[in-house]
């Protein structure tokens, strides 16, 4: 698919939306550095972005190593000034056995995950971004940062916290020549989703979600949303009394098989 971008990093490249980007995104021209922590899966995800004509760098970490990250991020952005970062990367729970608590724990692994990790992809590409005055930052959210999910209340806290940064750092941004987008996908068919054991309406395989995201992407879209009808439903939930919505969520219960 045709897009603007000629130096990407992709962080949570070896699975899912992540693996599907590669595809999508990869091709003649294009330096990328892929992040994941699986080693194999990040390799095969490398040679298909040489198969499409991409020069590849990847990075076996995880994006809650700091220190690590922001070494291999700035090492890259030397030597292919980055016009686009996805911070992709992120994990998910739910509730214990039988709608116990989340284990002890899971709240500060995924805020530190799905939040500070994406926060710390974004921050040591900042400064070059702006020296330059150019760039696109793109934070993969969820739908649960619309409408928190009753049985992932620290993966919906999360997420929606990845949204409210994203939009924050959006109207600062965007004067200096940086653009900002939040991706807010619905359910995707991928190894997290198939953990989510329960109703998944309007499910897409990733493949699909990649096209809309790389669409988006090239229109330079503040806010991708997929697919519409559950974004419709989740507006009129929205708008309704938190006592109807909350029992109109009572269709959506699932159990989160644990990683």
């Amino acid at each position: 698919m045709t897009h603007p971008f000629k130096a990407i990093v992709l962080t949570g490249a070896s699975s899912g939306i992540g693996a599907a980007l590669v595809t999508e995104m990869a091709g003649p021209g294009v330096h990328m550095l892929l992040t994941g922590r699986d080693a194999s899966r990040l390799d095969s995800a490398a040679e298909t972005a040489h198969a499409n004509g991409a020069m590849v760098e990847t990075a076996v970490l995880d994006v809650t190593d700091t220190d690590a990250l922001a070494s291999r991020l700035q090492a890259f952005d030397a030597a292919h000034p980055v016009d686009l970062v996805i911070a992709n990367a992120g994990v998910m729970a739910g509730l214990g056995p039988g709608r116990s608590p989340e284990p002890q724990g899971t709240s500060r692994r995924l805020i530190q995950t799905n939040l500070l990790g994406a926060i710390d992809t974004v921050e040591p590409l900042l400064p070059a971004m702006l020296a330059r005055g150019t760039g696109h930052i793109a934070l993969v959210s969820s739908m649960a940062a619309l409408h928190p999910h009753g049985d992932m209340p620290s993966y919906s806290a999360s997420k929606a916290g990845l949204r409210a940064w994203g939009a924050s750092i959006r109207q600062w941004l965007r004067p200096r020549g940086i653009a900002v987008t939040v991706i807010c996908p619905g359910f995707v068919t991928s190894p997290m989703s198939a953990r989510h054991q329960g109703f998944k309406p309007f499910e897409i395989d990733a493949r699909d979600a990649a096209r809309r995201i790389v669409r988006g992407l090239a229109r330079g879209r503040p806010l991708i949303t997929f697919p519409w009808p559950l974004a419709v439903l989740i507006w009129i939930g929205q708008r309704l009394p938190p006592r109807l919505s909350d029992l109109a969520a009572k269709g959506f219960r699932a159990t989160i098989r644990p990683d």
